[in-house]
């Protein structure tokens, strides 16, 4: 049975807040890419949209959120005309791109979860779907502006593993009946945090056991 669990104004806020911030990273990559004010649009509305319409589909909350709720729409688009009139130094964007991908992934892993939870998915399948949300639009950002998506680069740091800590985190918390709206907050910023780690420090997943592969990282 669909149970809330965080009240439909608080669900409603972390989602714009996720939209909107991974819609700037989206936006930001086109900018990257040279892509005109059309292309900033639809990679905004891609990734800020995308994990959200796998994981609704896949729990059959139909027709998606994204095409119910007006917001959903235009938030994307209010992002992809403050990257286009306020975007940063071409130098800085690359940075700013990843700041912005963490903090949705954050977001995303955790409303993600909740979400899947209150349709009636067990924990287990919860937190994989909330990182289906979490990952799903940076995947499609990435493939649309034809880059190999972060989730799969061997020479990239840490993507998936931060959204699955969040999203397990969010089951652990069901699970002892300590889901609130403060505690989603500190999944929240834990998947944001080590995110931020992960790309200070370049840690990365470990490859194939004694592989002998002279692949070279790419740029």
């Amino acid at each position: 049975m669909h149970t809330d669990l965080f009240s439909h104004s608080v669900q409603h806020v972390l989602d714009l807040a996720g939209i909107f911030v991974f819609a700037i990273s989206g936006a930001l990559l086109a900018v990257r890419k040279n892509f005109d004010v059309f292309g900033l649009a639809v990679l905004a509305e891609v990734t800020a949209l995308g994990g959200g319409l796998i994981r609704d589909l896949i729990i059959g909350a139909v027709p998606p959120a994204a095409f119910t709720d007006q917001g959903y729409f235009i938030t994307p688009l209010i992002a992809t005309a403050v990257v286009f009139f306020l975007h940063p130094e071409v130098e800085r964007i690359n940075t700013t791109i990843n700041v912005f991908d963490a903090a949705g992934l954050g977001l995303f892993c955790v409303t993600g979860t909740t979400k899947a939870y209150a349709y009636g998915l067990n924990l287990t399948t919860s937190a994989a779907l909330g990182l289906a949300t979490a990952v799903g639009g940076g995947v499609l950002r990435d493939l649309l502006g034809n880059d190999v998506p972060s989730l799969l680069r061997w020479d990239r740091d840490l993507y998936a593993v931060p959204a699955m800590v969040g999203a397990t985190m969010v089951v652990v918390l069901i699970h002892f009946d300590a889901l609130t709206p403060a505690t989603g907050v500190v999944a929240v910023i834990c998947a944001f945090g080590l995110r931020l780690l992960a790309m200070r420090f370049h840690w990365r997943a470990p490859r194939a056991w004694h592989r002998r592969s002279t692949a070279v990282e790419e740029a």
